[in-house]
């Protein structure tokens, strides 16, 4: 990898990281994953793609409508083929479910060329950025959604804290984010990012 000496513009930006061939954003839903994944794609010159589409694409059913019908086991059986069909793939950024990473060994055998990238939210601002947007949370779909959402995530975050770099999403805009990353991306790689 380079020194954190390397300059700004080192780096073209559709080959923003030697050895890295792909990004794969991870965290907790509300995190900001289909938000800054199209964002920071468009800065690489990469596609974008969110597994949870792809897995509602390849089953031609809402998330939600394969969690009623057939249960979160196999809901996370098909986003792990799912994963794992993408995994391969070069020059894309991916946006993993927030429970994909949650599995002991996932985040620690990513293919080789992956860089990992855990967006952090509190759980009250997930919360308050899922409300009553259009997707259907089924695994906050309880009572108090807040104590859930902290539950989750308390049990999801040491799984997350295995990613090669964390980003606070709380305290910048997507943008914000977004050139934070592609500066990072061409300059300082030997240290991971912990923001």
């Amino acid at each position: 990898m380079p020194s954190s000496d390397a300059q700004d513009g080192d780096s073209e930006v559709g080959e923003p990281a030697a050895g890295f061939r792909r990004i794969l954003l991870v965290g907790f839903m509300g995190s900001g994953k289909s938000t800054i994944g199209p964002l920071l794609a468009r800065e690489l010159s990469w596609r974008f793609v969110d597994l949870d589409e792809a897995v509602e694409r390849t089953a031609g059913r809402s998330i939600p409508e394969i969690f009623r019908e057939d249960g979160e086991a196999a809901f996370r059986e098909m986003e792990a083929g799912e994963a794992e069909r993408q995994l391969v793939e070069d020059g894309v950024v991916l946006a993993s479910g927030g429970g994909w990473p949650c599995f002991p060994g996932r985040m620690e055998a990513l293919p080789e060329g992956t860089l990992s990238i855990w967006l952090e939210v509190p759980p009250e601002v997930a919360l308050e950025r899922t409300t009553g947007d259009e997707a259907e949370r089924p695994l906050l779909t309880v009572p108090d959604p807040l104590r859930r959402a902290k539950e989750l995530l308390a049990a999801r975050e040491p799984y997350y804290r295995a990613a090669h770099w964390w980003v606070d999403t709380a305290r910048r805009t997507p943008e914000e984010l977004v050139k934070r990353l592609i500066e990072n991306l061409r300059r300082d790689l030997e240290r991971p990012l912990r923001d």
